[in-house]
């Protein structure tokens, strides 16, 4: 009688292990057909940004640019010393004849200021900050005031780490006029290489092209450009969006729904391209990524998982270590190859040099977008988060 209930209880154990199999089987398969459907998603979103989100060539001519309107580059800063000399330069380099330049240092408590101030003879006119006022987020306070010292009609707002090419602002307003837009976004190019900075930079703009739509728009930060009157009267500067996380893309939204915004990827013909440290892209991402997904708990476990099945042909890879290699590794192989590929040709498309790098390194970056929102999503939750020593809120008043 003991023998019949041993191999009764094996036999058990013998099923309890084939329907455990063939239920993991079923569950990487479903998987298989979510990242292919995934996969389609994205060569097709993003071989749609690609095409409509870049100008190739020369818009204007030398001959037209006196008849354009008058352009105010205004530039915030706070404790960017590091860079305010080049991006300075860059600026004043342009061949664009109706130019203002007006930089708004917040309180810096480095040498900003000085360096700021050295370019006066340059026509760069410059503007203390004062104490920020309640219910604002510093950067949207400087943005404020330079908005409302400038007398361009359009304003170009620049980050410090953004460079201009001489004459890229002539493009910026000829495609803006040609356009018939009221504003226009540049996601600019990185031209230096061979850099942690470059290779492991996070996955937000390439998230802006995929995600891509008329009420959310794809919009950068580095560089946006829009017409000072629209931006006065219609968003009382900045005051409507005062403590916005990222202000500029509300208001692209609202302009997109009367078809008056559009989004650029830097080129070489633009010329509008950027340095920012590994570090202060984290810092960054860390600022936007929670706000980006809504602001709830829930949606950041969902952006979590969702990233954790485009990286599970990396987890079955590894599982290799342990299970043998099989035809489940294939598939996992082929899968990356896919998503790299289909990575690499957005890094081709803005990075200068060894964009076809940025294909290699997929899995990691993917990973690093999981560290990210986790970190962003807790931050905000213990009201962590900071922006150049300030604390930032969502619910500012």
């Amino acid at each position: 009688m003991q023998t019949v209930n041993s191999i009764v209880r094996i036999c058990e154990c013998f099923v309890k292990v084939l329907l455990w199999e063939n239920m993991l089987e079923v569950i990487l398969y479903i998987l298989y057909a979510i990242l292919l459907a995934v996969f389609i998603l994205g060569v097709w979103r993003l071989r749609y940004g690609l095409h409509h989100f870049r100008v190739t060539e020369n818009i204007t001519g030398a001959d037209v640019i006196e008849d354009m309107p008058s352009v105010t580059v205004c530039i915030p800063a706070r404790n960017e010393d590091h860079a305010m000399s080049d991006c300075l330069k860059s600026v004043i380099a342009n061949t664009y004849p109706k130019l203002e330049i007006i930089v708004h240092d917040d309180l810096s408590g480095d040498s900003t200021s000085s360096l700021i101030k050295a370019f006066a003879k340059d026509g760069v006119r410059f503007i203390e900050g004062e104490a920020l006022p309640h219910g604002w987020l510093g950067k949207n306070n400087a943005l404020h005031s330079l908005a409302k010292e400038a007398s361009g009609t359009y304003v170009l707002f620049m980050d410090v780490d953004t460079v201009l090419e001489p004459e890229s602002i002539a493009q910026l307003v000829a495609y803006a006029s040609n356009e018939s837009v009221d504003m226009v976004s540049i996601l600019p190019r990185r031209n230096d290489n061979w850099r942690a900075s470059v290779f492991f930079a996070p996955l937000r703009y390439f998230w802006e092209i995929v995600f891509h739509r008329p009420n959310a728009p794809a919009t950068a930060s580095n560089a946006w450009m829009i017409h000072r009157q629209v931006l006065l009267q219609r968003f009382q500067g900045l005051e409507s969006v005062k403590n916005d996380i990222q202000p500029e893309s509300t208001i692209s939204a609202a302009l997109m729904a009367d078809n008056k915004y559009r989004f650029l990827i830097g080129t070489e013909a633009l010329g509008v391209s950027y340095q920012k440290k590994w570090r202060s892209q984290m810092e960054t991402s860390i600022r936007l990524l929670f706000p980006l997904l809504g602001a709830k708990v829930l949606h950041s476990v969902m952006a979590v998982l969702d990233l954790l099945i485009v990286a599970s042909p990396l987890i079955i890879l590894l599982a290799s270590i342990f299970t043998g290699w099989g035809a489940h590794q294939y598939i996992a192989v082929m899968f990356i190859i896919a998503y790299a590929g289909l990575y690499g040709a957005f890094t081709r498309k803005v990075r200068r040099h060894a964009g076809l790098i940025g294909a290699l390194v997929w899995p990691l970056i993917v990973v690093q977008e999981v560290v990210l929102i986790i970190i962003s999503t807790l931050q905000y939750v213990r009201k962590k988060v900071t922006w150049k020593g300030r604390r930032v809120s969502l619910h500012s008043s």
